[in-house]
């Protein structure tokens, strides 16, 4: 066979024999019989799928240019922008640092601060830094948050003589729960509330709530009197405080019939509040909860959000019914009826006068008086009874002017209560020991100098803490004991700020007679019927 002929020979058997001269000239093999080779395409029929083939890989670059380079461009740019917001938080707490060098404070973690210390919830632990460090110290809730506390009568009243806004790093959590109102407004608007809600705050408002906060305290002892009958027994009294005092705000605040001390279907009411208080507690304290969308999925912002809508509810029942009150064509009638114009009264009068005065508004201030004007006074009475009940001699002082002072009479009238020497200065000893806020804080808008020559700068969120106050012995002398005598007129010279259970200045509390008032409304009955003890041992925790 000629190389590269390609013609079969006809002498071999089973095979065939032919060269492969078209890729190896002259070198020739033995293959197997195989079918015939299928043509090649045609020239054109080539071009045209190596064009196919060139345009799907032109395509499928171009596909994965357009996908993956804006992915890598984000990227960088995600990174770029986290390494900027780290470099800020370094140098912010680079700054923290620098300004808060003169006022020494404990150890810290690097990740959570001071809350290691603070974990259980006892005060006891604030008491022991007040006892090392007089004046103050920063309080670090993560590596970039912190909290200036201070503590001494000097700072005190330094602080409180400015006017500097409320913590809107602070105050901002409480927002969905009781809008903007008086505890956390600022400035002109502040001003506004305050000058239209003070007149339901007047003596001679006070004075005729006296009678209505007497028969919701009858009705409590009338509850006990079922409960005990005519042997001793042990009654754990705070849930019926509760109760009461829920009543007495219902009706003295807001002319509202609830009956909740003897119907059951309030007690939602009640537990959710005390809940939604703790929750907020939780998340000041808890660096990650700061941030809204943490919190937001959390379990604890799921359980707020319920108990809001909860407290809102009624909210809305009470300005509801109070609205149609007022479209009834005897509402002149029925305000005569009850002889004094109360808190719903005066802030609808004032939405009627002043177009300014919104909705919003009118929502806020409701609210805010029901969670701060509820819990103030239930603790007031709680704890006035605990340490009534830890220190029977005061005790048995109290009963004996009570008795003196009431006669035959069953009830304490106005008049009386300025009569109650003993009792007040055992009042304040146990706001002293317990106040019903423990702290108040604000933002400052300029920067603070304080008498020992330390100072702060703008921007700082600074707390007074009335319960460190309150117990710092270089203010009182044994913080621990309950003294009375403390408010003696003998002993009455002290620091204008070393005692301020309802804060102080313009921004104070605008309840305060109102929670002192209710506070002693009780005792005349209590003292007169029951005996308190305590199965608790001495002490606050």
């Amino acid at each position: 066979m000629r190389g590269g002929s390609g013609e079969r020979d006809p002498d071999l058997a089973g095979g065939h024999r032919e060269t492969v001269g078209g890729l190896c000239p002259g070198v020739s093999g033995w293959i197997l019989p195989q079918e015939p080779a299928k043509q090649s395409s045609p020239p054109a029929r080539q071009s045209s799928q190596r064009k196919a083939m060139e345009s799907s890989w032109m395509e499928s670059f171009w596909l994965e240019a357009h996908w993956t380079r804006p992915f890598h461009l984000t990227l960088a740019f995600c990174l770029a922008l986290g390494l900027l917001q780290a470099i800020k938080l370094y140098l912010q707490r680079q700054r923290l640092l620098r300004d808060l060098r003169p006022f020494p404070s404990p150890p810290t973690h690097w990740l959570y601060g001071h809350q290691k210390l603070f974990k259980d919830g006892k005060m006891e632990n604030l008491e022991k830094i007040v006892e090392k460090y007089p004046c103050a110290f920063p309080r670090w809730v993560g590596p970039f948050a912190v909290f200036f506390y201070i503590y001494d009568p000097d700072y005190a009243k330094t602080f409180l003589s400015r006017t500097d806004p409320k913590s809107r790093f602070l105050y901002r959590f409480i927002i969905p729960t009781v809008g903007k109102g008086l505890v956390n407004l600022d400035g002109p608007k502040w001003s506004q509330h305050r000058r239209l809600l003070t007149p339901g705050f007047h003596f001679n408002t006070l004075k005729s709530f006296v009678e209505v906060m007497a028969q919701s305290v009858n009705i409590m002892l009338e509850k006990w009197e079922k409960i005990c009958g005519s042997q001793d027994a042990l009654l754990d009294v705070y849930e019926h405080i509760d109760l009461m005092t829920l009543d007495v705000l219902m009706k003295c605040i807001f002319s509202w019939e609830t009956n909740c001390q003897t119907d059951s279907s309030h007690d939602y009411y009640i537990k959710a509040t005390s809940e939604g208080s703790n929750i907020l507690i939780q998340r000041v304290y808890n660096y990650f909860y700061h941030c809204d969308l943490i919190f937001k999925l959390s379990p604890l912002g799921h359980r707020l959000r319920e108990i809001n809508k909860i407290l809102h509810q009624h909210t809305d029942k009470i300005v509801k019914d109070r609205r149609n009150s007022l479209k009834n064509e005897n509402k002149q009638a029925n305000t005569q009826k009850r002889k004094y114009r109360d808190f719903l009264d005066i802030v609808l009068s004032a939405q009627a006068e002043n177009d300014s005065f919104t909705d919003a508004d009118l929502w806020s201030e409701v609210n805010t008086f029901m969670l701060a004007g509820h819990d103030s006074v239930l603790a007031g009475i709680s704890w006035l009874l605990y340490h009534l009940a830890l220190y029977p001699e005061h005790q048995e002082r109290c009963r004996e002017e009570i008795r003196a002072i009431l006669g035959d009479g069953s009830s304490i009238t106005w008049d009386q209560l300025s009569e109650m020497s003993y009792t007040t200065m055992c009042i304040k000893e146990s706001l002293r020991i317990a106040p019903p806020a423990v702290s108040i804080s604000r933002e400052l808008s300029k920067p603070i100098t304080f008498p020992d020559g330390r100072s702060l700068p703008a921007g700082m969120t600074v707390v007074l803490s009335i319960w460190g106050l309150h117990h710092n012995p270089a203010v009182w002398e044994n913080p621990q004991v309950f003294d009375p005598l403390r408010f003696s007129q003998e002993n009455n010279k002290r620091h204008s700020h070393a005692y301020l259970p309802f804060s102080s200045g313009p921004r104070n509390c605008i309840g305060q007679n109102f929670a002192i008032v209710e506070i002693k409304m009780p005792l005349g009955g209590v003292w007169d019927c029951y005996t308190r003890g305590s199965s608790h041992s001495a002490g606050l925790w």
